[in-house]
């Protein structure tokens, strides 16, 4: 499997949209770190050489639906254009051999990137199509942390900081699930959907990352919280995201 090859094809790919839109960029961008992170999870979790690769492939390609998806309808919102996992699983199903020579593992590839995005995983996958799922599903959450500490809210701070939280959010976290993401919220309240995440983390490697980097601290300690009642709920949303990783890396 040649991985420089595969970048430079992913590169050349995006390359045709435009890329001076900062929306572009930051996903082309986004898609070269997650290759990464999904090579670290890989590495950490004891595969074999080969196996890190295609774990690298999956992260590098994991997005490649998502450039024609805001080129055609103007946003990264799935529910107001198209699912961008099952787009990007129908563009590989076309062009994986560009990136990958072999046959072999063609369907593990489509699988995991039709399952990417989605807040279950379906139902029926092999064991193996199931773990280089997880392995891209949690190498995406920690970049999404990662771009909520250094992107998201740049420069309109004060959004989140006036915004009040919703009460069925603080429920469905203190529940321990993802926030299902199918209405709009409040700007804290799409903060606390990113930081659920980590209840559907796979790997005790993907929540050594969250805390080497201190993420849920960084992403909630940038704003001062008008709201007391909100402020209130946020420390309490802060308390139990850190410990629940603390209790995930304890009995993992």
């Amino acid at each position: 499997m040649n991985i420089e090859k595969a970048k430079e094809e992913f590169l050349n790919y995006t390359g045709n949209y435009d890329l001076e839109n900062h929306n572009l960029k930051r996903k082309q961008l986004h898609s070269l770190r997650v290759m990464e992170i999904s090579k670290l999870i890989a590495k950490k979790i004891g595969l074999s050489q080969e196996e890190i690769e295609l774990a690298t492939l999956i992260g590098l390609l994991h997005d490649i639906g998502r450039f024609q998806q805001f080129t055609q309808h103007n946003t990264y919102k799935d529910l107001n254009s198209l699912d961008h996992g099952d787009l990007g699983a129908n563009i590989l199903k076309k062009d994986i051999r560009k990136y990958v020579e072999t046959e072999e593992y063609d369907e593990i590839i489509i699988k995991a990137i039709r399952n990417h995005n989605k807040y279950e995983i379906e139902r029926g996958l092999t064991d193996k199509e199931e773990l280089f799922t997880k392995i891209v599903r949690d190498a995406d959450k920690i970049d999404i942390f990662y771009e909520s500490v250094e992107i998201f809210w740049k420069g309109k701070e004060y959004e989140v900081e006036k915004s009040i939280i919703s009460e069925h959010i603080i429920e469905q976290f203190k529940n321990f699930t993802q926030v299902k993401n199918d209405i709009d919220e409040t700007e804290i309240d799409d903060i606390v959907k990113i930081i659920a995440f980590i209840f559907d983390i796979n790997f005790n490697a993907s929540f050594e990352i969250l805390k080497e980097n201190d993420y849920i601290n960084k992403i909630l300690n940038r704003y001062n919280i008008k709201d007391e009642y909100t402020k209130e709920k946020v420390e309490e949303i802060k308390k139990i995201a850190n410990e629940y990783i603390e209790q995930r890396l304890e009995y993992m």
